[in-house]
């Protein structure tokens, strides 16, 4: 007959003489009745039955672990207490349950010694409601850091995988298939500790309760066979490819165009479709091919396993390889980059800066040296150099630079847009041809400029380096960049309502997605225009020395690099600048088709939010072929609804490096982008707080330029779950000066948006939970 779930004292007493898979601690407990008709009785039980101090008195409230809510956390739990203390620490524990009822417990029990690690664990993820065994640990003896939410490691494992655990977590999971056994498999969320004592490593349960799940959990049969499918795909997509460089692959959220930072790591059916139509599916390959690069176009750079987008880190790797490059030389390079991931996995969203090679830098020999090391050749080294070198030159060229082409096409996307929009087309026909056009004149003409503005980027950086500037200077620097977002806070405080939007209307938070509002949809929820922000200072424009430019001229002219520094600094400021533009451009081309396809769907009594589950192909269809269009919408926005359940039913890690990984991996520790040396200490808020954003750290999970809004208020720092060094957030935070910390990745972003309080010291690499 299964056990049920008690008070916390409860629980632990029916569970001793029982469990077989961890320790229970003696334990002592009474009713606030018992205490307040007898304590000193109390104490004296207390000192007989459970030995020694130090003792730890413990909540066990009738308000706690219940079946609807846990109470987790809202009563006081006090740790080492000696004999002395006794009374007051349970005085204290009572004192926090409020208005105590007579049947409220007390537990106390001996405090453990020689603790190696402590945390807790869960038979399902409270996020996803899979059951997925998850356990969040600290090393070390404070078995309160987990629970009082300091972080710990994080591991999670499919119910039903059959790759095993690591040994040190492998009696945790034995303890919770125990407890789901005892319970009736009701779904646990158990508190525990390793001690060390004479006979090796013993496991203690401390806590065991109801994990109050938001929706039904998912049987284990179906999580498994979801998982097995996305394993065979991932074992297939790591095999040899005949067209491609690379042995294996690697799969991550963040390389190359981070899908995790542009559209989440569970975009609805809409969002997914659009960023493959408008980006990954070819353009991204196009756009590295016109510029130099090998030629992988009709290789989708972005697969998604039921939902959840994932970068082929092979095919970006590959695209980054100058296309006149030796093959074999090529093919030990890409399988080098992939070794280097595979080895430092929390490089994932720096690929470009720390593991590929994929423009000429002024330290390029510098970096090259890592190369060397893993045994590539001088003549090797040359030749890649070599390559580099020509390749860069033709993007960076004072006059023919091809970022200079790509910048006019931006001009024909506007012409075209406006020419449409005037036209009679029907809403069908605008939609096409606004996601065509953001292709050929938008996203094509975009990936160019990041292009350049990569580039740009690496040789300010690289200037840095070989010391001709400063970090002040590069600070500077980037201060000094007018981006389309800067201008942006600046019209905010000098333009009227209808001005402003009428220009920035278009933008909203979610670039490619249908239900966030546009600007000019929910003005009100962006902007507080009761008042007007302060016109922001004007930034002192970045000068060049006179020793400073003679420099400049040396290095160019030692390295074989085409531009003066006055040329060099023009494209570093412009490929920054016009990277941010182009970004602006399409998405007003992607904003209005969006405004359209919620008007589609008007038409056929079709809800936004139902629309944002619809295939953007469907809409293509819906375009070139005679056919019934609201049966085309529902079959898409059926399919899509059954296929994002599963998505939300799903936890795969920001890299998988194997096909084991689908089953069983420990969340990583990203190491995030630190954007000046800045420090400051604010409280924290989320971005839906708008009477609380002055002063405040902004937490979001990821930041498009919709979220250009957040600038209008004085927000004193910015955090980002996802975000590459060369983000728009990055560049956007550099530009004002604003202490940032970008692409903390889960773990850590988990930690600051539950904060209180942060300090972020972004020069000490350091970010700080104070409360």
């Amino acid at each position: 007959m299964a056990l049920h779930f008690s008070t916390k004292a409860g629980t632990l007493a029916s569970l001793q003489g029982r469990l077989g898979s961890a320790c229970i601690a003696p334990l002592l407990s009474f009713t606030v009745g018992d205490w307040q008709a007898g304590r000193q009785a109390c104490l004296r039980d207390t000192r007989g039955r459970l030995g020694d101090a130090p003792w730890i008195v413990r909540s066990s409230c009738l308000r706690e672990d219940g079946t609807h809510t846990s109470g987790a956390g809202a009563f006081l739990s006090l740790a080492d207490v000696d004999e002395a203390g006794l009374e007051s620490a349970i005085e204290q524990v009572i004192a926090s349950y409020g208005d105590a009822q007579p049947a409220d417990e007390v537990l106390i029990q001996p405090m453990l010694q020689n603790v190696l690690r402590a945390g807790v664990a869960f038979s399902h993820d409270p996020n996803t409601c899979a059951p997925y065994r998850v356990v969040n640990w600290s090393e070390g003896g404070d078995t309160a850091s987990v629970t009082g939410g300091m972080g710990g490691r994080l591991w999670q494992q499919a119910a039903l995988s059959e790759v095993p655990p690591p040994p040190h977590l492998a009696p945790i999971v034995g303890l919770l298939e125990e407890l789901l056994a005892l319970f009736g498999a009701m779904p646990v969320d158990c508190e525990f500790a390793v001690t060390r004592e004479a006979e090796g490593e013993t496991l203690w349960l401390l806590q065991a309760r109801p994990l109050i799940l938001p929706a039904a959990a998912e049987p284990e049969a179906d999580q498994a066979a979801r998982l097995d499918t996305i394993q065979r795909k991932v074992a297939r997509g790591m095999q040899p490819h005949p067209f491609l460089m690379g042995q294996r692959t690697v799969y991550g959220v963040m390389p190359d165009w981070n899908p995790a930072e542009i559209i989440g790591v569970r975009p609805k059916p809409l969002a997914l479709s659009l960023y493959r139509e408008l980006v990954t599916d070819s353009i991204w390959a196009y756009q590295r091919h016109n510029y130099g690069y090998r030629n992988l176009r009709s290789f989708p750079l972005m697969p998604h396993f039921f939902g959840l987008p994932y970068i082929d880190v092979r095919l970006s790797f590959n695209s980054f390889i100058p296309a006149d490059l030796d093959e074999g030389l090529a093919g030990r390079l890409v399988d080098h980059y992939i070794d280097r991931l595979l080895a430092e996995p929390a490089l994932h969203d720096k690929v470009e800066f720390e593991v590929v090679f994929s423009c000429y830098t002024l330290d390029l020999a510098k970096r090259l040296e890592r190369l060397a090391d893993a045994g590539f050749q001088a003549h090797e080294l040359e030749a890649i150099s070599s390559s580099l070198r020509t390749l860069t030159n033709r993007i960076v060229h004072p006059k023919d630079g091809l970022w200079r082409a790509d910048a006019a096409k931006l001009e024909t996307l506007q012409a075209r847009r406006e020419e449409l929009l005037a036209s009679n087309a029907d809403p069908l026909e605008r939609i096409y041809w606004l996601l065509e056009d953001a292709k050929r004149y938008g996203t094509l003409p975009f990936a160019g400029l990041a292009r350049a503005g990569f580039v740009a980027v690496q040789m300010l950086k690289s200037l840095v380096t070989v010391g001709v500037f400063s970090q002040a200077d590069y600070d500077c620097f980037m201060g000094g960049v007018s981006t389309v977002s800067g201008q942006l806070a600046r019209d905010r405080a000098t333009l009227d309502k209808a001005t402003f939007l009428a220009r920035y209307g278009h933008l909203r938070p979610g670039t490619y997605d249908i239900l966030s509002p546009r600007y000019d949809e929910a003005p009100e929820q962006y902007f507080d225009w009761s008042q007007r922000p302060a016109v922001p200072e004007p930034v002192k424009p970045f000068s060049l020395t006179l020793p400073q430019m003679r420099e400049i001229v040396r290095q160019l002219e030692a390295h074989g690099l085409q531009p003066d520094p006055v040329g060099l600094l023009d494209f570093m400021q412009s490929g920054i600048e016009l990277r941010e533009l182009a970004k602006f451009h399409f998405t007003r081309n992607l904003s209005d088709a969006l405004a359209l396809i919620a008007e589609v769907g008007a038409q056929h009594g079709i809800s936004r939010e139902d629309m944002a589950y619809c295939d953007i192909n469907a809409l293509k269809e819906m375009h070139v072929a005679a056919t019934d269009p609201k049966a085309l919408l529902l079959h898409s926005i059926e399919q899509g609804k059954d296929r994002y359940q599963r998505t939300l039913r799903l936890s795969l890690p920001p890299v998988i490096t194997c096909p084991e990984d689908i089953w069983s991996f420990e969340w990583p520790e990203t190491a995030p982008n630190f954007i000046t040396q800045k420090q400051v200490t604010a409280h924290v808020v989320d971005s839906d707080d708008r009477d609380k954003l002055a002063g405040a750290i902004v937490c979001i999970p990821n930041a498009d330029p919709g979220f250009d809004w957040l600038f209008a208020y004085p927000i004193a720092g910015l955090v980002t779950a996802w975000g590459g060094a060369n983000s728009h957030m990055a560049i956007r935070a550099g530009e004002l000066g604003l202490p940032a910390v970008i692409g903390t990745g889960e773990v850590l972003y988990r930690r600051c948006s539950a904060a209180q309080r942060l300090h972020l010291d972004c020069a000490g690499r350091l970010v700080e939970v104070l409360a």
